[in-house]
């Protein structure tokens, strides 16, 4: 028998002990939103031009760029803490990044070469290298202790796609203030941030995700 395997029926056999699984999930998606929500409004808030941003197509695509990311590193997390249990394949996680370039392709199409550069420092990336990070530090904390509840066979793995999840959330909050809303913007900075809590979850994950 295979190593997956016998942990998959050792994981089976084992009477089940506190809330189930999804439970525990559904906690721990709703701490990290409030604990992120609080951090978010309590520290930048959204733009003063929020309302009017929203009706733009570049600063509702940060949304769902973000969006993307934290719904398909999710359901990656998910399969990696149950040993045995049926995971998607690595490529859903390459989805938004898919997304993030051909905006950046499309970008580069209708704006004049001299200000691609400009477009791309933007005005914020101190800010957002600071704040994605700062709001993605509970719900890292919060999906780290989920993973504690399950059993994830390589929780260094598990706790950097959390930190993924985390970063997901984060940079979602972190779109509503941003006033760069250029896809050379979002696709330099943003994973530079998003990196940072995936390195953080990883190392979590490895100390306190063990079994």
């Amino acid at each position: 028998m295979k190593t997956d395997d016998l942990i998959a029926a050792l994981a089976a056999d084992a009477p089940p002990r506190g809330p189930r699984l999804d439970s525990v999930w559904a906690i721990a998606l709703v701490c990290a939103a409030l604990f992120a929500l609080a951090v978010f409004f309590g520290t930048i808030g959204p733009r003063p031009d929020f309302w009017s941003a929203i009706q733009t197509i570049r600063f509702d695509f940060k949304f769902v760029l973000t969006g993307v990311l934290g719904v398909t590193s999710f359901v990656m997390l998910r399969a990696l803490a149950v040993p045995g249990a049926k995971r998607p394949h690595w490529s859903l996680l390459a989805l938004a990044p898919a997304l993030g370039i051909a905006a950046v392709i499309l970008e580069l199409i209708a704006l004049p070469p001299d200000t691609w550069q400009m477009a791309q420092i933007g005005k914020n990336s101190v800010v957002c290298l600071t704040f994605i990070p700062i709001i993605g530090l509970a719900p890292v904390g919060a999906l780290i202790l989920a993973l504690r509840r399950a059993a994830p066979t390589r929780p260094t793995l598990a706790g950097g796609v959390a930190g993924l999840v985390a970063g997901g959330i984060a940079a979602t909050l972190y779109a509503a203030h941003c006033i760069d809303d250029s896809p050379l913007f979002v696709m330099t900075w943003y994973p530079l941030a998003i990196a940072m809590l995936v390195v953080l979850g990883a190392v979590l994950g490895r100390i306190f995700a063990r079994w």
